[in-house]
């Protein structure tokens, strides 16, 4: 029933779908959507801007990427919702900020701090409408390949029309050669799901949750060998794992190319989470905090009427996909769930990257009320080039101007107080209005006690720290 309110509610909003279905829906483009796991801004061999030297890892060879990038545009300052990947995930389906839908942290909460983090009910709700039923609805048909982690039954119970079930990191670890992680078996699926669609006249939707880079021990005997030289540990295995990811992305756009849909076909390629440097490259931070290498992600799209080898430096934040995939379907913006915060950047892709985003607040708010990777509960406000950070356990206030220092060195938040309270005004006003969940102080708490919160590499200035470590699950593999 309530698909059949969905599908009636767009049929009736959308003058000209049934004949734009009949006609094979020509005038409707393509989706695919490609979500890598724990990559870095800086994680792949493509320069994410054009004028910040170490934009592109050294380490790294994604020559695939490369030619994606040189036939579509670069988002310099794209973020992720989330630094960490489930509230990244549900945001991405339901247009909403992690705040909002009260799911900010992946893994399990940390116990014995100064404060409580607050309690997460860790389920992709049957009463969020998401991208997927919204676009289902309009007579898209919809795939989910790969990691979902979001639970609520998977994405069948949520829009799908075909998907890999409701996987988790587990999942990953399952694939060895010859299909490291699954990556060659997602893109399999996806060209099968693409040729029937093609056959039966429908537009589609695929998102590729790509499992990489997890399991990257997983890589490919032979990729592993090339980055020996780099040395043991995770170093070598990341390099070889984001190869063979790589590979994957460039058997996937072949198959676009193959089947003739390159031309209405919108390709977009992201990170789910930032990742940190351990202690180099441009940005600070990493995967767990909300300084710019934990939300600060690669972005890099391909479709109709973006130009070749173009760059946009607007901010853009994940949840804004939510609403350019409801232009680009003919879906009335006034039929969009309540609660909707992100904006429309088709005219960004249109116009050279050139242009605002308007969404239903002015800003971009991250809040991760948790204890991870060293760092303590904190949120941000993004507005225009500065950003306000705010830790609750003092409630300390740092102000930094992205425009000369996307490093986050520079607090500025004692030179420029009424602009630091301003901010920080608009960070509290938007967390009270979407009743965002905050941490509480622990009467129990014991200073003296080993503290479990430790340091996991890099830079422990106050401003934040490099490497973004991460902890394992009771399976003993990283969130």
């Amino acid at each position: 029933m309530r698909y059949l309110i969905i599908f009636w509610a767009l049929l009736i909003s959308t003058p000209g779908w049934a004949a734009d279905r009949n006609s094979g829906s020509a005038q409707r483009p393509n989706i695919v959507f490609m979500l890598s796991d724990d990559q870095a801004w800086n994680g792949l061999s493509v320069p994410m801007h054009p004028d910040v030297a170490g934009s592109k890892g050294e380490a790294f060879r994604t020559p695939n990427l490369e030619k994606l990038a040189s036939q579509g545009m670069r988002f310099s300052a794209a973020y992720a919702p989330s630094p960490v990947c489930s509230p990244t995930r549900i945001s991405l389906q339901t247009g909403k900020s992690p705040a909002q839908l009260h799911w900010t942290k992946a893994a399990p909460a940390v116990d014995g701090q100064k404060l409580i983090e607050p309690r997460l009910i860790k389920q992709l709700s049957t009463s969020e409408v998401t991208i997927a039923e919204l676009l289902r609805g309009s007579g898209y048909a919809t795939a989910h390949y790969g990691k979902w982690h979001i639970g609520g039954g998977g994405p069948a119970q949520h829009g799908y029309d075909e998907s890999d079930g409701d996987t988790g990191n587990e999942h990953a670890y399952q694939f060895k050669d010859p299909n490291p992680v699954d990556i060659f078996g997602m893109a399999s699926r996806a060209a099968l799901f693409m040729e029937k669609n093609k056959k039966a006249g429908k537009p589609f939707f695929i998102q590729m949750s790509w499992n990489a880079l997890h399991a990257s021990e997983n890589a490919l005997k032979a990729t592993l060998a090339k980055y020996e030289k780099l040395g043991s540990g995770k170093n070598m295995t990341r390099a070889a794992i984001t190869e063979d990811l790589d590979t994957g992305v460039g058997r996937l756009l072949k198959s676009i190319e193959d089947l003739g849909l390159a031309e209405n076909t919108y390709v977009i390629y992201m990170a789910d989470n930032g990742m940190g440097a351990g202690g180099r490259g441009p940005l600070s931070g990493g995967k767990g905090d909300v300084y710019e290498a934990g939300i600060r992600v690669p972005l890099i799209v391909r479709g109709p009427g973006v130009k070749p080898n173009s760059w946009c430096h607007t901010r853009v934040v994940g949840y804004d996909w939510f609403p350019t995939y409801c232009e680009w379907a003919g879906i009335s913006r006034s039929n969009l769930p309540k609660g909707i915060e992100g904006g429309n950047i088709a005219n960004l892709l249109l116009n050279d990257g050139q242009g605002k985003v308007t969404r239903s607040r002015e800003g971009l708010f991250f809040h991760f009320p948790h204890y991870q990777s060293g760092e303590t509960p904190h949120s941000a406000v993004i507005f225009g080039d500065m950003k306000l950070i705010k830790h609750y356990e003092d409630n300390r206030l740092s102000l930094y101007d992205l425009s000369k220092d996307m490093r986050e060195r520079n607090d500025l938040s004692k030179n420029l107080p009424n602009e630091t309270m301003q901010l920080h005004k608009h960070l509290t006003d938007y967390l009270s209005s979407v009743n965002a969940q905050l941490p509480t102080i622990n009467s129990r708490f014991d200073p003296n006690a080993p503290n479990s919160n430790t340091k996991q590499g890099g830079d422990k200035k106050g401003q934040g720290k490099m490497g973004g470590g991460q902890k394992k699950n009771k399976q003993g593999k990283m969130d």
